[in-house]
């Protein structure tokens, strides 16, 4: 679908990329890996056609479109949520348009046996078909489905997009992008400003709704879920491996064990050659065997060994001092903001030693109590102290962003060191790959990562021994993630992480603070667990169950109303149980007739039988859609075009069941609480 062809791209006499080619085929799940800096953005940037690169060409079929989700990006801020989403259904309102122009234009019109009229008329009829063909009349559901999948709820959905945070934004971005459903959708680190949940859910879309994906995450789980194809960038040229990344990376070092060992098997026969010709040289019963060796030597392709980056980030926490033995002990801790609750009740205890996360729906306080511990929020209810000689080392989402873009990487540290410290400048800045000439770059030029990594070296500057860490794996390449770990797990002190990556949680906490529902609950497991714990792997099951339970509510209130209060003869009063509400309420249904309680129980019936139908449509449905989807994710079944039009359709039919069933319960429970 499209070609690379010799792509270099070159800045101030270095190469970024280095003559590099590949092809993007349909229904491709590709993840592009490497280290910061190595040009990933770059080349996304390239293929978005929002960067020229030096030489090299790019073939895009006319018709093919592109969606493009950058790391970072300028947001208006003049629509709702709904309205902001509804801009990926442009051409729809410009199809709408232009029927509404020609229609109105046919109205005017008097000759109806001329060429003029029935053009008009085919013109209309071929724009309508289209207008359905591009789900004209039906866009309104997924946008919602859409929407509350990246974690919005439908109070949100008329409120200003001003009211959010710079990652609630980026959400509807991309709401945006996978609403358009372009050909091949490039996302340049997605996961950033998403919970755990929406993560999930975004996995789910890629798998079994989008077209062609190229995206850059270090998110390992993320991109094991979603892509089936590896490419690694290093040292400016790819690597092309038809797998995904776990997998990718077995093959890269059994690759890289493969080439040493021929290269180490050729030296060997290319020294013993030599070694040969060098010793009969000069012997003339050897002339003949030693020019043959001459010219085998000439012929032989000789074997190269890839480079390899391994410049590695080198990290280790200073001791940390000693503290109380409980770092963090809070009671009854809330807050609110006006009236709004973000979390009451929070009432527990952090041990010394301990490393816990943080986890839970974006918005649902992580960030607030991180702050109330910080002391940056003062006005909370409850009782929240800290540890005898606690010292606070704090790494924010933001901190990255708030770095001075004009300083250099040298500057930058030497602005906040103080005494001995500053005389390890250079060594702490090697230890962070920013030796050398790279120690004098701008701000302004360095990768999301490189900027994270920089902002970093703070925490090493003093000792502490409660690190508190927002979100720190976003932008660091996956070995990068690696070594901030394993620095953790070595860390003798108190920490606390506020993460959606699983992968870098798995193994490093032990407590898991799970926040939602204005409530913070303690599970003491490892995230994994936690998730195991939650039913949450799959979104879908839980959406599942929470429908469920909700008609099964619904369903047995009407069914205990119809067995306790049965309607009697003769126009009697239903039996309430005998206090003041019950009194009231029998009162009210004194005042209907024998034969309107008997439609109206007629009715509830129905409705009871309406909703209990609808559920088996609902649980069919989704069955028949997990089956399809589980084909779809296969290499067979993604190739499989008929398997995305069948998806398409009980996707319709599973939203128009939803819908159906959503209403019958409303008016069940309409009818059951005016009994």
């Amino acid at each position: 679908m499209i070609s690379i062809e010799g792509l270099t791209v070159e800045f101030g006499g270095f190469t970024l990329l280095d003559n590099i080619s590949f092809v993007i085929n349909k229904k491709d799940r590709i993840a592009l890996v490497g280290k910061n800096g190595a040009g990933k953005s770059t080349l996304m940037k390239i293929i978005a056609g929002m960067q020229t690169p030096t030489k090299g060409s790019i073939g895009i079929p006319r018709e093919t479109t592109i969606g493009y989700l950058p790391q970072e990006m300028q947001l208006s801020d003049t629509r709702t949520v709904r309205e902001e989403a509804e801009q990926a259904f442009e051409h729809i309102h410009e199809t709408e348009n232009e029927i509404d122009r020609l229609n109105a234009k046919l109205s005017e019109c008097t000759d109806y046996d001329s060429d003029a009229f029935r053009n008009l008329i085919d013109r209309v009829t071929s724009l309508s078909e289209q207008f359905q063909m591009m789900g004209g009349t039906n866009y309104h559901a997924e946008l919602e489905r859409t929407l509350l999948g990246l974690g919005f709820t439908r109070e949100d959905f008329d409120r200003p997009t001003s009211e959010f945070s710079g990652g609630w934004r980026m959400r509807i971005e991309l709401a945006k992008l996978l609403l358009r459903r372009p050909d091949v959708m490039l996302l340049d680190e997605p996961t950033n400003h998403l919970d755990i949940e929406s993560i999930q859910w975004l996995e789910t879309f890629i798998a079994t709704r989008a077209n062609a994906v190229i995206l850059v995450s270090h998110d390992r789980a993320f991109i094991n879920n979603t892509t089936l194809r590896t490419l690694e960038i290093e040292l400016g040229h790819i690597y092309d491996y038809k797998v995904k990344y776990d997998e990718y990376v077995v093959l890269r070092k059994e690759r890289r064990e493969q080439q040493t060992r021929a290269y180490e098997n050729q030296q060997k026969m290319l020294a013993d050659t030599e070694a040969f010709i060098e010793r009969f040289r000069y012997k003339a019963s050897k002339a003949i065997q030693v020019q043959s060796r001459i010219k085998q030597l000439e012929k032989i392709e000789r074997i190269e060994i890839d480079e390899e980056d391994n410049a590695m980030l080198r990290l280790k926490f200073p001791p940390a001092p000693r503290s109380g033995s409980y770092p963090v002990i809070m009671e009854n801790l809330s807050k609110r903001y006006g009236d709004h609750l973000v979390f009451a009740g929070a009432t527990f205890t952090i041990n010394r030693g301990d490393k816990v996360a943080f986890v839970g729906k974006n918005g649902a306080g992580k960030s607030t109590l991180v702050k109330c511990i910080m002391d940056e929020i003062t006005d909370y209810e409850g009782m929240l102290k800290l540890g005898h000689n606690v010292k606070i080392g704090y790494f924010a989402q933001n901190q990255a962003q708030l770095l001075d873009e004009n300083k250099t990487v040298f500057e930058t540290i030497d602005y906040v060191a103080q005494g001995d410290i500053r005389t390890k400048i250079r060594d702490i800045l090697g230890a962070f790959m920013f030796g050398g000439e790279a120690s004098d770059k701008k701000v302004r030029v360095l990768s999301g990562g490189e900027k994270s990594r920089l902002a970093m070296i703070r925490l090493l500057l003093e000792p502490v021994n409660l690190l508190i860490l927002d979100e720190p794996t976003n932008h660091l390449d996956m070995r990068s993630k690696d070594v901030l770990k394993s620095a953790l797990l070595d860390f003798d002190g108190t920490v606390i992480v506020v993460s959606h990556d699983r992968e870098f949680l798995d193994g490093l906490v032990d407590k898991v603070y799970e926040f939602g529902n204005k409530r913070v609950r303690e599970h003491l497991s490892g995230i994994y667990d936690f998730l195991e714990y939650k039913k949450i792997e799959n979104l879908r099951e839980l959406e599942r169950k929470t429908a469920a339970d909700a008609v099964t509510t619904v369903t047995a209130a009407a069914s205990a109303v119809m067995q306790n209060n049965p309607p009697t003869a003769g126009g009697e009063q239903i039996r309430l149980p005998d206090n003041k509400t019950g009194r009231e309420e029998g009162n009210a249904n004194a005042k209907l007739s024998y034969d309107e309680q008997k439609e109206q129980a007629r009715l509830i019936r129905k409705l009871e039988k309406t909703v209990a139908e609808t559920e088996q449509h609902i649980a069919e449905a989704e069955a028949k859609i997990s089956a399809l989807e589980s084909r779809m994710t296969t290499p067979e079944g993604a190739a499989d075009t008929s398997l995305y039009t069948e998806h398409e359709k009980l996707k319709n039919e599973l939203s128009d069941a939803m819908d159906k069933w959503e209403k019958a319960v409303e008016a069940l429970e309409k009818e059951m609480s005016q009994r």
